[in-house]
């Protein structure tokens, strides 16, 4: 075991599912509820899309949140389980999870600065392709893509909408971001590139006008950007625990060797 001992206090938040908000209820029956201001740590109960929403209300906070999957997916979460929670949140590995900040200007608007634990993405608006510049520390690496869309997603993001358009896995510790297209066009076999952490990530929307992109960092949107700039944000950070049996780097492993 670390520091982390078995009378920590515990808030329990929960998705919006009857399933989470019961279990929810049975666990702070069993083992206290504390609030969210003077927990030590944070048992989210849902699925990823729960665990990212609490990540993101936590971010900075210092608190630890352990997750156990009540939703679908569940990679950010643990399995569930009423009996030795204490014990287990005292063994859990912890694993640090470092945000991305978004920088989008529009034409019709000051600039938006926004931080996604997942990834950032930009998405044609229309049926046209979107058009795109791609600068990297300001030298430009592509002078123009054209394609449905293009992301750079954190080690925590690799496994969710960077792995379905074909992106690397990256382990969780890993001093690297996946810069990955979507459907690229042209050039054609382009398969995207591994950036170090420390990267600044530039994105230029040629011809805007008539192929106009929309940026989103999780689940936040800006529509008709003009330009779009990426990096990792060092000022904060989130702590999720994974138990040792079914840590974040089994997972990595197992899911590159599914078939």
């Amino acid at each position: 075991m670390d520091s982390r001992s078995l009378s920590q206090s515990i808030a329990f938040v929960s998705a919006s599912t009857d399933e989470a908000q019961s279990a929810a209820r049975r666990l702070a029956a069993l083992y206290g509820q504390a609030s969210l201001e003077e927990a030590e740590v944070v048992v989210a109960l849902g699925g990823d899309g729960f665990m990212l929403q609490t990540l993101r209300d936590q971010m900075g906070s210092g608190k630890a949140i352990y997750g156990m999957n009540k939703g679908t997916v569940g990679f950010l979460m643990n399995e569930f389980a009423e009996t030795g929670l204490r014990e287990r949140i005292a063994a859990a590995l912890p694993e640090t999870i470092r945000p991305l900040e978004m920088i989008a200007e529009t034409l019709d608007g000051p600039k938006s600065k926004i931080l996604a634990i997942n990834e950032i993405a930009l998405f044609r608006q229309s049926a046209q392709a979107a058009k795109l510049r791609i600068t990297v520390d300001d030298k430009i690496r592509l002078e123009e893509l054209v394609c449905d869309g293009v992301m750079v997603a954190t080690p925590a993001g690799s496994t969710a909408y960077n792995l379905s358009a074909h992106g690397p896995i990256l382990p969780l510790d890993a001093p690297l971001l996946a810069l990955t297209p979507v459907s690229p066009f042209r050039p054609r076999r382009w398969r995207g590139a591994l950036l170090p952490n420390r990267a600044s990530v530039r994105f230029d929307i040629l011809e805007a006008a008539k192929r106009p992109v929309n940026a989103v960092a999780d689940h936040t949107e800006i529509r008709s950007v003009l330009t779009v700039t990426v990096r990792e944000a060092r000022d904060v950070t989130a702590t999720v625990l994974f138990d040792a049996s079914h840590s974040w780097d089994e997972r990595v492993l197992a899911e590159q060797f599914r078939y």
